[in-house]
């Protein structure tokens, strides 16, 4: 059976992205997520949150437009995280928002957020969107999954990971489509291209789907710079990969009419990786064309192999070492 046969209920983008107001400038979340084998929350979900926190100390006529921010540890999915917002500048044409999430005393994440009054009259432009397969031609996330873990010659242990993977991508708020992989540009970088949009949505208010882009454009991301060098999950080889986390993230807006409930094409690509860290760069256009967002990130990335460090920890404390 397909996924697009097999619908399960999925969260609600809304549910995800809820923060109570608990005093002034602080707000606390309501729900997080823990992606299955992930060491922490969704980050996209630490953003958003923590965007909705700083939005509601905003006035209305201001529109975000970049948004930086650090993970500085995993937060646990056990424990509401706190989100503190402290009202940095206010000026005529730009204010700034700062927001720190806490968990348990700690703060597990900082970001600064500035918004603009548009200047819709200043030129623009913008580079064009690829050309990818309409998002009704490409295949649903989960759908590929379902079919890994129905290949006859897959490892049970295998087939049952891609099958909790299906589950999983099921009951996400966001819908994912395989526009293209490995795509070689023509300057021989290589991209991935996926279709995007919040699932069931209502027409949600530009402050909102700021919001709700946030929350997805932290999706597929930091793996680009793992898929660029090779390295994988499942592999016990020299391409095994021992470990990603995002350390920074940051967005820049340029539009404020686009819809997530309707698609929105993200490219992705990794300029480089190398140290244990790994840099990506991504556009996002709505599917009409208009390049709405940019977004950047850097992480670890390391490949499950030792360090001269680890090897000779390792030979210190072996009998022989002492020979």
């Amino acid at each position: 059976m397909s996924a697009e046969e097999n619908q399960v209920e999925h969260e609600q983008i809304a549910t995800s992205l809820e923060v109570e107001t608990i005093e002034v400038n602080l707000f606390r979340s309501k729900s997080l997520w823990l992606p299955f084998r992930s060491r922490g929350v969704f980050g996209g979900q630490v953003i958003s949150q923590g965007l909705v926190s700083a939005t509601k100390c905003v006035d209305p006529q201001f529109s975000l437009h970049s948004l930086h921010c650090y993970f500085l540890t995993s937060a646990s999915s056990s424990t509401p995280i706190v989100y503190e917002v402290e009202r940095i500048r206010n000026g005529r044409s730009y204010v700034t928002r700062a927001v720190k999430a806490i968990q348990n005393g700690r703060i597990v994440f900082v970001m600064m957020c500035s918004f603009q009054k548009p200047e819709t009259w200043q030129p623009g432009h913008q580079w064009p969107m690829p050309t990818v397969p309409q998002p009704e031609e490409c295949q649903l996330e989960e759908s590929q999954y379902i079919m890994m873990a129905e290949r006859a010659d897959l490892h049970p242990k295998l087939a049952e990971f891609y099958k909790l993977a299906a589950a999983e991508r099921a009951r996400s708020p966001i819908e994912i489509r395989i526009a293209k992989e490995d795509d070689i540009a023509e300057d021989g970088t290589v991209r991935y291209m996926y279709w995007m949009k919040a699932r069931n949505i209502p027409n949600y208010d530009p402050p909102f789907q700021r919001c709700i882009l946030s929350y997805l454009s932290d999706m597929k991301f930091i793996m680009t710079a793992a898929r660029t060098l090779g390295l994988k999950r499942n592999s016990q080889g020299p391409d095994a990969l021992g470990m990603v986390s995002t350390l920074d993230h940051t967005i820049w807006f340029y539009n404020n009419d686009f819809d997530c409930g309707d698609w929105l094409l993200y490219v992705m690509n990794s300029p480089r990786t190398g140290l244990g860290r790994g840099v990506v760069h991504g556009r996002i256009y709505s599917r009409d064309g208009k390049l709405v967002a940019v977004t950047s990130q850097e992480g670890v990335v390391r490949a499950k192999v030792r360090g001269p460090q680890d090897v000779n920890e390792s030979r210190s404390q072996s009998p022989s070492a002492k020979l």
